[in-house]
């Protein structure tokens, strides 16, 4: 199976004509109508967009074959991908898709391993990077800014973190 990246998820029901609150995990987010029709995870399911509107924190969205609240509340909280392959390609060289740092692995500027990509998070400060120790401990999180991570290398499938220094 390909691999399938989320780039959304649905709601409550919006109104009685089977609309859905959607949430776009997008960077444009309104370009989550334009990626062709979205899946659930194991791909058993289709969904397409037929019109996508912005509200307060979310857009509103008009899905095909949906027509009722009933339908459309049946879909509530459904995460939505699609395939990698289908992303826009990014010319940018310090831009990456978090999707693809996912299982890289982590090294220290002299190749110590420190363990594995496990995930990228915003709560609001800026990124940050969730890593899976070598072995056992702690998952290590760190920012993920140049400062600590200076360099990716997706065709090495690795990335070089700097540790802060510990003091006492």
């Amino acid at each position: 199976m390909a691999h399938r990246i989320c780039v959304a998820r649905i709601g409550a029901a919006h109104g009685v004509r089977g609309e859905v609150k959607l949430w776009s995990f997008t960077e444009d987010p309104a370009a989550v109508a334009t990626y062709g029709p979205l899946e659930t995870q194991d791909g058993a399911q289709r969904f397409e967009i037929e019109a996508l509107r912005p509200a307060k924190d979310h857009f509103v969205a008009r899905i095909a074959g949906v027509g009722d609240r009933d339908a459309a509340e049946k879909l509530r909280n459904l995460e939505l991908f699609i395939p990698r392959a289908r992303l826009p390609t990014i010319d940018d060289a310090d831009t990456f898709y978090h999707a693809d740092l996912i299982g890289l692995s982590v090294v220290t500027p002299d190749g110590t391993q420190v363990g594995t990509v496990r995930a990228l998070h915003n709560f609001g400060a800026g990124d940050i990077i969730e890593i899976v120790p070598v072995g056992s401990g702690d998952l290590l999180v760190l920012p993920f800014n140049e400062t600590t991570v200076p360099t990716i290398d997706l065709v090495a499938k690795q990335i070089v973190v700097v540790p802060p220094v510990e003091t006492e």
